[in-house]
């Protein structure tokens, strides 16, 4: 069963608990319950709710400009926003927004189908704030070994072309240090050296030691 389908069940067990007995007493009486009557029938008959699990989408389908200006007048009194559009020449009212179709699930009363919808919603969260964490590592770790691999190719220039002996001590002892930890970052460098230099410290060595690169390099 589609979650769509159980969420029309659920709601079906609900549709006019108070059926039209005493329906202009309660439209007086308890207007804002028979607002939610309307839109829990609204939805069992002209609605349909996406799969959590793929994306987030509840439609109606009316039959009229007038009928979608009525219905999204109607959500609106609930403090949601829903959109209109047209489809193979039927109006469509949808609402994209997660939080949006949680407040529309609770309005209708289909609590069980609402954990069900948040349990999903939680989880899918959760699941693209882990891939977002591991992208941004990646990319950091791309970006660090591509860094790396530039310095060793500079280094290996100067020291190939001119020797390590014509460097300055301090630019020497990181050059040296930087071809035998090859895969160390900046701050392990750092806490190499003696004395050791901080992370910006290193930085600032491994530029210099680039800069003196590519003044070879223009020189060739």
């Amino acid at each position: 069963m589609s979650f769509s389908s159980a969420v029309k069940d659920e709601l079906r067990k609900k549709y006019f608990t108070n059926n039209e007995k005493n329906s202009k007493i309660a439209r007086r009486s308890k207007e804002k319950d028979y607002k939610r009557e309307l839109l829990r029938k609204l939805f069992i008959e002209k609605g349909s709710l996406s799969d959590p699990e793929r994306f987030y989408h509840m439609e109606f389908v009316c039959n009229s400009e007038e009928e979608a200006d009525e219905l999204i007048a109607l959500i609106a009194e609930f403090g949601i926003e829903a959109r209109p559009a047209v489809r193979n020449k039927h109006i469509i009212v949808y609402i994209k927004d997660s939080e949006a179709i949680f407040d529309m699930l609770n309005i209708l009363g289909a609590h069980k189908s609402l954990m069900e919808f948040e349990n999903v919603r939680i989880l899918k969260e959760m699941r693209e704030d882990v891939q977002r964490k591991v992208n941004c590592e990646t990319a950091n770790i791309n970006k660090t070994v591509s860094a790396a691999v530039r310095q060793i190719d500079d280094i290996i220039y100067i020291r190939d072309r001119i020797g390590f002996n014509s460097l300055p001590e301090n630019l020497r002892a990181v050059a040296k240090l930087r071809l035998e930890k090859p895969d160390a970052t900046l701050k392990e460098l750092g806490e190499l050296l003696s004395p050791p230099v901080s992370k910006s410290g290193v930085n600032h060595r491994l530029n210099k030691l680039s800069g003196i690169a590519d003044k070879l390099r223009k020189s060739d």
